[in-house]
């Protein structure tokens, strides 16, 4: 997005100076030390490695971090781009190496982010039409024992420090090592799709015996979580007020004050749930309670898909029609934005997830969905909202338009940075946006929006009433999982095996689902302070939305002085 509302052109190439070249580098550095990141960024690594997860890897990544924190306070700032970058850097970095510093970053372990995924998940991000593309994630399948060694030893390392997850989130990464540890599991089922002419170049047998030891390797170490962290790690899924303000500010890109948050999450379930209400007498009459409802419109076929490739078609679909709506009209969209890629993910744990284009955009950004095993019935008018959310205006646009600053920004800002208040609230942001603009005229599909946002919300008050272990809201004693799991299936729709992925995921990821909820209020009131101030401008609020995206994600209390300047 230019300011030039006629023109998708790239803005005038920025001259680089010291900070930009020291990110470019740092970025690079990061590349090299974490092969999975180079091939989510596009950027040159070694695409048949897996980066070091022991604690002498984890180090290493700390002290890349330090060092550039230390050049930071001796390097010339020349331009206001420059500034932007430093504030940044600094509340980035150095929440990261607090992290560090505390035990936290040897002790991931949960049921989405955590390496026992994310050492999976890469193989989803690499090409697969050359030989070359093969030897790749054979190497890198060979490379999985070793990775899993070093990541049971930075786990070690974390009991030793006194930072272990929950017994809960243990439980589940045993789970998850077994089933990717089964024999004609997932890697096996990689190897099945490759080209037998290539295939054969390679060897069979040399394919197989690779999934093999990386099946084996997964099943070691849920051995090993089984028989050694299982009995160090605390019963309680809590994390406790002090490292969970680390978090969340983390995740948030700005402190907030818990307290007041938490009854806002509150009011603001509240609001949801009374326009829920009257949508729902709305569509089937006075006195129709909002679960009737759902059932109603779960029921109607002509609001269903039935199988994944009718999912992903129709994912496509709408995907594809907001770009074309929206691009000339409330957005400017640069070509290689309008094309998204919409992707039934190869697993079925359950979620829904954007990945970002590579950096000269030769991978299209791709939003992903994990359809959980069983599930067959699809509604769409649940589902535009989400579309909106990862799609256009959405993490396609928020994260594709930050990389086509290719003239403007440097690597880290285009590529590594990531707030997410600023890009989970974004999407949010976005879902609202949409509706305010007409997008859902079908009261179903703005029941839909409602559903998603009562999810976010609820997501405020369970996570931070877990965590800081706060009274209930029916008065009796204080949070804890059983009664979080009530909580979730009373004020958020969809199947248990959805639901029970979602509390798992909150439980073992503190702060992280709250920031949805939180960064939306924040890119509301910065919206509202700009429009106040814009009030004369008839097109106020596009020049606020390619202002701030063109930005790059960022924390949020440094967006709002840079946009509002």
């Amino acid at each position: 997005m230019t300011n030039d509302p006629t023109s998708n052109a790239q803005p005038p190439v920025r001259k680089w100076s010291a900070l930009d070249q020291l990110c470019d580098q740092y970025m690079l550095q990061v590349a090299k030390l974490h092969p999975v990141a180079a091939t989510d960024w596009g950027l040159p690594g070694d695409q048949a490695a897996l980066p070091d997860l022991s604690p002498a890897g984890l180090e290493q990544f700390a002290d890349l971090q330090a060092g550039l924190l230390v050049a930071l306070r001796h390097v010339q700032l020349e331009d206001e781009v420059d500034h932007v970058t430093a504030a940044a850097l600094k509340d980035r970095l150095g929440l990261e190496l607090q992290l560090f510093e505390s035990g936290e970053k040897y002790a991931e372990l949960n049921n989405l982010a955590s390496p026992i995924q994310q050492v999976r998940d890469v193989f989803s991000l690499m090409p697969t039409k050359t030989e070359q593309d093969w030897q790749n994630i054979l190497g890198r399948i060979n490379a999985i024992p070793k990775a899993l060694e070093g990541y049971a030893e930075s786990l070690a390392m974390g009991a030793q420090m006194g930072v272990v997850a929950a017994k809960r989130q243990v439980r589940i990464g045993i789970g998850q090592c077994m089933k990717l540890g089964h024999s004609r599991g997932f890697f096996a089922e990689l190897v099945a799709t490759c080209p037998e002419e290539i295939a054969a170049k390679i060897g069979h047998e040399k394919l197989h015996h690779s999934t093999r030891e990386a099946a084996r390797a997964y099943r070691r170490l849920a051995d090993w979580l089984e028989d050694e962290l299982l009995r160090q790690a605390p019963h309680a899924d809590g994390v406790g007020e002090k490292r969970y303000k680390l978090f969340s500010e983390m995740f948030v890109g700005a402190k907030v004050d818990l307290d007041e948050t938490y009854k806002w999450g509150l009011s603001e379930l509240a609001r949801i749930k009374a326009a829920q209400q009257k949508i729902a007498e709305e569509l089937y009459g006075p006195g129709t309670t909002v679960r009737e409802c759902f059932n109603k419109l779960e029921a109607d076929p002509g609001r269903q898909v039935h199988g994944k490739e009718a999912l992903q078609k129709w994912l496509q679909t709408t995907a594809d029609q907001a770009i074309e709506n929206l691009n000339g009209t409330q957005f400017d969209i640069a070509p290689p934005l309008r094309t998204i890629e919409c992707m039934i993910a190869p697993t079925d744990e359950g979620g829904i997830w954007y990945t970002a284009p590579s950096a000269d955009f030769s991978r299209p950004g791709r939003m992903w969905w994990s359809v959980p095993k069983g599930d067959n019935v699809f509604h769409v008018w649940q589902e535009r909202t989400t579309v909106f959310h990862e799609g256009v205006p959405g993490h396609h646009l928020q994260l594709g338009q930050a990389i086509y600053q290719a003239n403007t920004l440097n690597l880290w800002r285009r590529l590594g940075s990531w707030f997410s208040g600023y890009g989970e609230g974004w999407a949010l942001y976005a879902e609202q946006l949409m509706a305010d603009l007409g997008h859902m005229s079908d009261p179903a599909d703005m029941l839909g929006m409602l559903d998603a946002q009562r999810l976010r919300a609820a997501r405020v008050v369970l996570d931070i009433g877990v965590h800081l272990e706060k009274p209930r809201p029916d008065g009796n004693g204080t949070w804890d999982a059983d009664y979080a799991w009530e909580f979730l299936r009373e004020n958020v729709t969809g199947s248990d095996a959805m639901l029970r992925f979602e509390l798992d995921r909150y439980l073992g990821w503190p702060g992280q689902a709250p920031s949805y909820k939180i960064g939306q209020r924040l890119w509301q009131q910065l919206a509202d302070k700009y429009a106040e101030k814009h009030g004369d401008d008839p097109e106020a609020m596009k020049h606020f939305h390619s202002k701030a995206l063109d930005l790059g994600a960022l924390p949020m209390k440094t967006l709002e002085r840079v946009v509002l300047a």
